[in-house]
């Protein structure tokens, strides 16, 4: 004998959903499997030649920005090399130097901080994977070791 799974009420067989509180009487369930930020983050990621800069959320999400010379500004301020329109960026924020394969990001004194992997700095070196966010941004860095 069947019930129901919301009341508990008998079910007959032909029943489609219960006489009694109106719930589905179909016994299957779906199943999903759940997708991690991680996978949805390499996902995003394949086929970007590094080294450049995802953004993964914020008001330009899924914009990048390669990274194809030595030295970057970041800011507010629309001759910055890598423009970022909002209010939670400073004009000047902060600065992205390559030098033989190597990367750092320098704040150079934004008001609300340059973060990677959500720990405040003042100057980090980057690696492939690394999440640097300026104010409602947040990047992914892909390396060129990709």
């Amino acid at each position: 004998m069947r019930r129901c799974r919301a009341c508990g009420s008998r079910l007959d067989e032909k029943d489609g959903s219960c006489p009694s509180c109106g719930a589905s009487a179909d016994d299957s369930t779906a199943s999903f499997a759940p997708v991690s930020e991680a996978t949805e983050q390499a996902e995003a990621l394949i086929g970007i030649e590094g080294p450049a800069l995802v953004v993964r959320k914020g008001p330009e999400s899924g914009e990048k920005f390669y990274l194809d010379g030595d030295r970057f500004t970041i800011g507010r301020d629309p001759g910055s090399d890598i423009f970022l329109n909002d209010v939670t960026v400073s004009r000047k924020h902060a600065e992205i130097t390559l030098n033989t394969g190597e990367a750092l990001v320098r704040d150079v004194g934004s008001l609300n901080g340059t973060y990677v992997n959500d720990v405040r700095v003042d100057a980090a070196p980057l690696t492939s994977g690394d999440v640097v966010r300026i104010g409602r941004f947040q990047m992914v860095f892909v390396g060129s070791e990709r």
